[in-house]
Parts: C-alpha cells; sequence; structure tokens
C-alpha cells in the first residue's frame, strides 16, 4: 500500500507522527484511506494520512497458515463428496499480526482442522476461489455452476460449497436455477472464523456433510438453527435469507418452514417440508445468465428517473421492491410503462419479510400489472432479481420470460403462504 508517497506492506511495523504524537503498531488492511494501526496494547487506531508522517520499522514475517496436515485415509464403505471452496469465513482465519481476516483454508485445510468429517464421507476438493462472498458476481456463479455439473458428472455422490454468509442466498439461488441435479448440493458458511471459541463452523460442516450424503437432492443451505450447539436446519436454496449481520442463527427459511433439521450429536436428519429426492431428476447444466439486470428499493419519494437510468445504460431487467403488497409511487407509472415498451422486463417484489406480491387489490398495482409489470408472487427479492438474470439468460423474449418468471421452477415460489 502506498502512504503518502512511501510503499509499505500490510503486517510491516511502522511509527507514525502525527499532531504532536507517536503511534507504534503493525499495518493493518484499510478500505477507508487511513492509516489502520494494531498497537501493542491490541488496540487499533485509525489516522488520516494527511499531515502524518510513516516511518518504517521492520517487516514482519506473512503467517503460517497451513495446519500440520493429517493423512486421509480413504475408506471404500463411504461415499465421495466434493468440497468447492470459495472462500468466505468457514475457509478463514485471523491473522492476529492484523487482526485481519483472511480467506486461506482449501478443501484439505478444512479436513485437517475438522477431522470429524471424514466418519462421514471421502472428498475430492477443489478451490474455484478464495474471495469473501461480497466480490461474487454472475460469473463466478455459472464457473461455480460448471465446476458443481462436473464433479457430479465424475460421480460425486454430493457436493458441498464454502461460501462466504453475505451473499450465501444469492449463490444458493443462482445454481438452483442452473444445475438441476440428482444429487445434494450443499452450501454451508459460518458467522465466525475457526479460531475464535464461538465459532460454528466445525458444527455447520459436519451437518452440512450428514446432508450431502443424505437423500435430499437438489440446493441447499445449511447453517445453525438455535443459539446452542445442537441443530442445523437444512433450507431451500431459494428460500432462505441471512436475517442478522452477526448471530450463529443468522439464516432462517422466509415464506415456508425449513425442509429439516440435522441433529449435531447424532447427524440424524429430521424431514418436516417437502423436497426432491435423490435420484429424482436428471443432471442437466443450464448456465447462462444476463447479468444486466438490477434490484431497486423503492422509497418514499423516490424519483421514477432511476428507471431512466438503468434503460439509459443498457440494462434489460429491473426487479423493484415495492412496500407492501408491491407498490410504488403512482407517479412512477409513465416511466415504468416507457421501459417496459422499451424492452424492460420489470418484476415487482415486496420489502416484506413474508407474505406476497399482489397488485389486484389497489388501483396502484392494477395500473402497474397493465403497464406489464410481473408479479413476484413469495419470492425472495434477491431470488427474483437471481432468477431474471437465469430468464433472460436462457431467452429475449417477453412472452416466454414472463411465462418462466411466473413457472416454479426451483422451489421459488409456493402458490398457497404458508407462514
Amino acid at each position: 500500500m502506498i502512504i503518502n508517497g512511501q510503499e509499505f506492506a500490510e503486517g510491516d511495523r511502522v511509527k507514525v507522527q502525527k499532531g504532536g504524537r507517536s503511534y507504534e503498531g503493525i499495518l493493518m488492511p484499510s478500505r477507508s484511506g487511513n492509516i489502520v494501526l494494531k498497537m501493542s496494547n491490541g488496540y487499533n487506531v485509525g489516522l488520516a494520512p494527511e499531515g502524518s508522517t510513516v516511518e518504517f520499522i521492520e517487516k514482519s514475517a506473512p503467517p503460517a497458515f497451513r495446519l500440520a496436515p493429517h493423512v486421509h485415509i480413504e475408506n471404500k464403505q463411504l461415499p465421495t463428496v466434493s468440497i468447492l471452496s470459495t472462500g468466505g469465513t468457514i475457509a478463514s482465519r485471523v491473522d492476529y499480526r492484523t487482526g485481519a481476516v483472511s480467506s486461506q483454508f482449501t478443501p484439505d485445510d478444512i479436513m485437517d482442522s475438522i477431522p470429524e468429517l471424514t466418519e462421514i464421507a471421502n472428498y475430492k476438493g477443489e478451490v474455484l476461489s478464495m474471495i469473501f462472498s461480497e466480490d461474487m458476481d454472475a460469473s463466478i456463479w455459472q464457473n461455480l455452476a460448471r465446476a458443481v455439473h462436473r464433479h457430479i458428472k465424475e460421480g460425486a455422490h454430493g457436493v458441498i460449497i464454502t461460501h462466504g454468509t453475505d451473499t450465501l442466498m444469492y449463490t444458493a439461488a443462482a445454481l438452483s436455477f442452473m444445475v438441476q441435479s440428482p444429487v445434494p448440493i450443499v452450501l454451508v458458511g459460518s458467522q465466525r472464523s475457526s479460531d475464535r471459541p464461538s465459532s460454528d463452523n466445525a458444527m455447520n460442516a459436519i451437518c452440512a456433510a450428514a446432508v450431502a450424503v443424505s437423500d435430499i437432492a437438489g440446493v441447499t443451505v445449511v447453517m445453525h438453527g438455535s443459539t446452542s450447539d445442537d441443530v442445523c436446519y437444512v433450507h431451500r436454496g431459494t428460500k432462505v435469507r441471512k436475517l442478522h449481520t452477526s448471530a450463529r442463527t443468522a439464516f432462517q427459511s422466509v415464506n415456508e418452514a425449513p425442509i429439516a433439521k440435522v441433529d449435531y450429536a447424532t447427524r440424524a436428519i429430521t424431514v418436516s417440508g417437502e423436497y426432491q429426492k435423490r435420484g429424482e431428476k436428471s443432471l442437466e447444466l443450464r448456465d447462462k445468465m444476463d447479468g444486466r439486470c438490477a434490484l431497486v428499493k423503492f422509497y418514499p419519494g423516490m424519483p421514477a428517473d432511476i428507471i431512466d437510468f438503468y434503460l439509459d445504460k443498457g440494462y434489460k431487467g429491473l426487479v423493484i421492491e415495492g412496500t407492501g403488497l408491491g407498490h410504488v409511487n403512482s407517479g412512477w407509472l409513465p416511466t415504468v410503462k416507457k421501459a417496459i415498451d422499451s424492452g424492460m422486463t420489470i418484476v415487482m417484489a415486496s420489502q416484506c419479510i413474508n407474505g406476497r406480491v399482489c397488485d389486484r387489490v389497489y388501483s396502484t398495482g392494477i395500473d402497474l400489472l397493465n403497464a406489464g409489470v410481473i408479479e413476484g408472487q413469495d419470492m425472495l427479492a434477491e431470488t427474483a432479481l437471481v432468477k431474471l438474470m437465469w430468464t433472460l439468460g436462457q431467452t429475449t423474449d417477453p412472452g416466454e420470460v414472463r411465462r418462466i418468471m411466473e413457472t416454479n421452477i426451483a422451489g421459488e415460489i409456493n402458490w398457497r403462504t404458508q407462514v
């Protein structure tokens, strides 16, 4: 990193003179543009670079994240599961020189750190990316879908995908549409890194492995189900959302109950909802996506020209998070109709967590339908966005786009409100 024309590396020990005071510590990663130091007392300090003088003291050796490897002996009585690593907290450790969390674990590292996994299955690992989930995009979803398809085609009994939690629900939805699978595809993450006493990574990974060898096929998300270390819930990939920034129970099913729960102690799975069974569907890859879609959250007083912005930028689809049953300001109607007439697909979702869109109750909703807006039913806005990207990757015919968006493809639409 460059500070006032000087080049330094994260982890360097430096001294900063600022405002007549001296600060000494380890240089930490910073996205704010400020100089961030971890001092010897354990606290961090942030200093604006303007007016600061930075003096190099010493270079710290890079941390050795690799654990002492175990020998993974294949048990021929157990099935083989693929672990595909994309990064995230479940594949991270804290660098205590800097206090920063870094994605550093490979699938082998995960097995080394959670040896109980080898009691459930044999594993074949592949590192697809080592990123935090906010760096995900449609092209990475496509690469992931192709890798999942390849591993299943090569005989994987199930697939586990380690993923950062912040955008895990987007990836789960994307895979739900892109890969029709006869075996389980389980996404798992953790809210807290492996070297924290309250980490949920081992429990979540073990429960995910139990689901990966079960008869629950298709895409699911397996995460902590209670404040205790007792159960994980199995969520449908198109019906799950992160509802808390840091709690281990952040992931919850929306507009339906979880498919099942996994007892951590016994690894027993108790099914409570409908699900696709192993072998029920044939393997199919449908990985085309059009990333020229956006998600817009309506707020009171929001100008309609936001739609013009996306139209002028060449976007092909828009999901609007409307109020309540799916409304926006009535003054938006001419702009909405102009965009749809120009070839843009607009889908209406709701800002509410539970319930469904119904634009047939109030006059504004009826006017939106007459303008050509597609009701998102009880789809989560995130799921509706990913489905729209996927749909526009399959066809550009407006009638066919509408038909697909209104069809339940991967459990994303419940025609009866359940909760």
